[in-house]
């Protein structure tokens, strides 16, 4: 059996990663619960999303202050993944979670988002590579802020429509995703105020699908509370360790692992356990049909 101690050190190495090399806790967090603490993924994915709603808060804050978010952008995702989420999770509670299948669909969700991100990990600087030169062809005809949200909205919300679905069924891809698809819609705009609207609107997200999976009774308070207590010093202080840390070196492990643990789960995803059968049932059926033949 793990205990508190087991959490509160899985809460400062995730903490850490976090601070150091800016991963979502997230695409950390889930996998070291299912795979290392045996967790059921529901309960796993569920208890995630509200650690990553509080832990991001902060860094949401902090962006809010520098005037670091373009609100109508965070605004626009929020009107797609809002409704996504809670549809997502209406499916989940009634459909989904009666079916013997509700494990594996998760599991194998979250190894695609894994799989996903851990590649966006590895490749970080070629992707940047290939969208600065976009941003420098896109200079010289370069379009107002509110102009491309007005000609954009529509696909805002898309947008966050995919990720309200796959961040409610996964707790991953609310900031990679999310920077990912801002990035390639609005080439000109500052990457801070991308990751700004981005954790913004991931601190939303993931507040709501959070308090969606509680009210499935998907979530481990004891837990979330260890998880937290752990990171959250770990963040802070990785943080200001980062500059002296390499940086890339450690991403690369983390993306290389990322991408296994999600082929993993994706190739043998985690199935309900099969009912065991009630023999002392059967037998009084059998007792009672062989009596009623001998009378």
């Amino acid at each position: 059996m793990f205990g508190p101690m087991e959490f509160i050190l899985a809460g400062v190495l995730v903490g850490f990663c976090v601070g150091i090399t800016g991963v979502g806790g997230g695409s950390l967090m889930t996998p070291i619960l299912i795979s290392l603490f045996k967790i059921e993924p529901h309960i796993a994915i569920g208890t995630d999303l509200l650690y990553a709603s509080i832990s991001k808060f902060c860094g949401s804050v902090v962006h809010a202050k520098k005037l670091n978010i373009v609100w109508p952008i965070v605004l626009w995702l929020a009107l797609g993944s809002i409704p996504a989420s809670f549809a997502t999770s209406w499916v989940l509670e009634h459909y989904l979670s009666q079916s013997t299948h509700y494990k594996a669909v998760l599991t194998m969700v979250l190894g695609f988002m894994l799989t996903l991100t851990g590649i966006s990990i590895v490749f970080r600087s070629q992707i940047e590579k290939l969208f600065d030169r976009f941003r420098n062809r896109e200079q010289a005809n370069m379009e107002s802020e509110q102009h491309a949200l007005q000609h954009k909205r529509l696909y805002i919300v898309i947008m966050g429509m995919v990720l309200g679905v796959f961040v409610t069924l996964s707790s991953v891809g609310a900031g990679a995703f999310g920077i990912m698809a801002l990035v390639i819609m609005f080439p000109n705009l500052p990457m801070i105020r991308i990751i700004g609207s981005d954790v913004v609107h991931a601190v939303m997200l993931t507040a709501v699908a959070g308090l969606s999976h509680m009210s499935a009774g998907n979530v481990d308070f004891s837990l979330l509370m260890w998880l937290l207590v752990g990171s959250i010093p770990a963040i802070i202080v990785g943080t200001l360790i980062s500059s002296h840390m390499p940086e890339r070196l450690i991403r690369r492990i983390l993306g290389i692992t990322l991408f296994a643990l999600g082929v993993n789960f994706m190739v043998n995803p985690i199935k309900a356990k099969p009912k065991p059968v009630e023999t002392h049932k059967v037998a009084v059926v059998q007792q009672v049909s062989h009596s009623s033949t001998m009378v």
